[in-house]
């Protein structure tokens, strides 16, 4: 089969298209014909190599030789204790816990790391959901799930998390703001935000209002900042950004906490949770929540695709058509 590999820790220019052998698959795993994924920060760190802690398993030569945590694609064959998946279903599910892979014609996964796609969606559009859906999901219920008349934050809103967090936040009935760069303005707005803020422009810890939930894809604020945005109760979920904040964040947000009826710490993220597939899934057959696709690229420029990742200048998910 093709795939996208790389035998050290790099740029984009360390990846090149090269057959190699097709996945074995054991008794409790299923087999995928991949026809689509996605670029995710997971896979740039562990391209990038930084930072370091990305590197912690392997310092000196990558774990993973083929990246890719996001598979679309149809079963080709399963395992003898796997129950619920035949050959021939669509699937999609988030490789990040299994060897990742995804940038290649077939991956081989535990049976649960897969879930029917839903509704009509297309390999492409179901590509650009699992983490980035997963993520979203795990901030809206971060410490309640989102309700009615909640006001809710998203920094980072203009991409693949972003997009889909501010179409759940508003099925559910939450008044939501969005902050990026100028560039994704409109694609907040298209998908639901009620206010979008440039953050080059105006800086949302310093004009006074408070909210129910932040959910910081690019989190790189210090504690007090965070504890100003918040209502009584509320919460921030830093889920993405400056990894030196998330550990501080993860060390100090449990205690720091304790005197303040406002929280802000990293919750614990569950790759394919079921429940989470299974709603998150619900609001895409309905149409509640549609993938944001900036681009589509061929397997064989797959390092175009991450080069376009790592400038920061994409809306939504950039896929690769397999």
């Amino acid at each position: 089969m093709r795939a996208v590999v790389r035998d050290s820790y790099g740029s984009p220019d360390v990846l090149r298209v090269e057959d190699v052998p097709v996945p074995d698959m054991a008794s409790g795993q299923v087999l995928v014909r991949v026809h689509a994924t996605s670029v995710n920060d997971y896979d740039w760190h562990l391209l990038t190599g930084h930072p370091f802690v990305n590197r912690v398993v392997a310092p000196w030569r990558p774990k993973h030789r083929i990246l890719g945590c996001d598979a679309a694609g149809t079963v080709e064959a399963v395992g003898d204790a796997v129950t619920g998946l035949r050959p021939g279903d669509r699937v999609y599910g988030d490789m990040c816990t299994a060897g990742l892979g995804a940038f290649a014609e077939y991956v081989s996964a535990p049976a649960s790391t897969f879930a029917v796609i839903p509704g009509s969606l297309t390999f492409e559009q179901a590509a650009a959901v699992p983490e980035a859906g997963g993520l979203a999901m795990l901030g809206m219920r971060a410490r309640r799930l989102v309700g009615p008349g909640d006001d809710v934050l998203i920094n980072g809103g203009g991409g693949g998390v972003g997009t889909i967090a501010i179409q759940t936040a508003k099925s559910l009935g939450a008044h939501v703001s969005g902050v990026d760069a100028a560039h994704k303005l409109a694609t907040m707005t298209a998908v639901g935000a009620d206010r979008v803020v440039d953050y080059r422009v105006e800086d949302v810890a310093r004009e006074g209002r408070t909210y129910d939930l932040v959910l910081d894809v690019a989190a790189y604020r210090p504690m007090s900042a965070y504890l100003r945005l918040l209502k009584p109760g509320g919460y921030a979920a830093l889920i993405g950004g400056s990894i030196p904040r998330l550990f501080a964040t993860m060390a100090v947000g449990p205690v720091r906490s304790r005197f303040s009826d406002r929280a802000v710490g990293v919750p614990l993220w569950r790759p394919n949770n079921p429940s989470d597939v299974a709603y998150l899934g619900a609001l895409l057959e309905s149409g509640a929540v549609s993938p944001v696709i900036d681009s589509v690229h061929p397997l064989e420029d797959v390092a175009d695709a991450m080069r376009r990742f790592g400038a920061q200048q994409h809306t939504g998910k950039i896929v690769i058509a397999v």
